[in-house]
């Protein structure tokens, strides 16, 4: 059965700062490099074969942590983990939103029909190149264990999407800073085939969890 493991990028400063991060970019707080280094040892244990991230550069900079532990497996960067298009709100204040651009967030995530940011792109387009990415495991070689690297709302959308929720339940998924979770790809005549949820977002490895930026 393949198990291909899930974590979040570290705390950052725009997550510490209550900023739209979307596909723009923060560096990696202390505590963040912190929880980095924490996740690390916790997956030191666990057999990593292969690294997935998304290219963008807080989860680049978790995954370099990340890598020391898993004792030189490859690297490969994917654009498919990027975190969600926040399109013309990247890099705001939430705090600055006003009502009308407070009101396509809301919808956003709520998951109002077609909802997205002006010049972004919807949960449902999220959760379809997740999913295109973690198919891609399925053609690894036979005893691979992949670790994806990605972003809060993609993971969300991915489980989620997994557990025949619609993307926008991402919201109902509380996936903290460096937490780890973990999908197997199941093949029994007595249990349902396909991608099954084992954990979400644990978070036993870290000494301090952050909160999300929305949180604080």
């Amino acid at each position: 059965m393949l198990q291909v493991y899930l974590v979040r990028h570290g705390e950052t400063e725009w997550n510490v700062a209550r900023r739209i991060q979307g596909q723009s970019d923060s560096a990696l707080t202390p505590r963040g490099e912190q929880q980095a280094y924490q996740v690390a040892e916790r997956i030191r244990t666990l057999g990593i074969t292969h690294i997935f991230t998304s290219d963008l550069g807080r989860t680049q900079q978790t995954t370099a942590i990340i890598a020391k532990a898993c004792h030189g497996c490859p690297i490969v960067l994917e654009p498919g983990l990027r975190e969600l298009s926040m399109g013309i709100l990247e890099a705001r204040d939430i705090d600055s939103l006003s009502p009308e651009e407070e009101s396509w967030r809301k919808q956003l995530v709520d998951g109002t029909s077609g909802g997205r940011i002006p010049e972004g792109e919807s949960m449902e387009e999220l959760a379809a190149r997740m999913h295109r990415v973690l198919a891609r495991c399925l053609d690894l070689p036979k005893g691979s264990r992949p670790l994806l690297v990605s972003h809060g709302m993609a993971l969300g959308c991915l489980l989620s999407t997994i557990l025949g929720l619609p993307a926008s339940a991402e919201r109902r998924l509380r996936l903290r800073n460096c937490s780890l979770s973990r999908i197997d790809y199941q093949q029994s005549p007595w249990l349902a085939s396909g991608w099954v949820v084992e954990t979400a977002g644990d978070i036993s490895h870290l000494d301090i969890p952050a909160l999300d930026e929305l949180q604080r």
